[in-house]
């Protein structure tokens, strides 16, 4: 696999980690009653879940390109 396509896991598991760490905040501010502060930790997990899902992508394309799209099963 390429570098390239490394780096872009690593970019989406930083922002999967990322949205889960505001959606855990959003809900603390909402079980407090702070909705507007509920609601900026929601809005920026949301930010971080479009990041996550384009690197995501981004590195599912670069192994179809370096691999083909036949790929086997994982433990095949």
């Amino acid at each position: 696999m390429s570098k390239q396509a490394v780096e872009h896991h690593y970019k989406a598991a930083e922002h999967h980690d990322s949205a889960a760490e505001h959606h855990r905040e959003a809900a603390k501010h909402h079980e407090a009653g702070d909705h507007e502060g509920a609601a900026h930790h929601a809005h920026s997990a949301h930010g971080h879940h479009q990041h996550a899902t384009h690197h995501a992508g981004e590195a599912a394309k670069l192994h179809a390109e370096h691999h083909g799209h036949k790929t086997k099963a994982v433990g095949n």
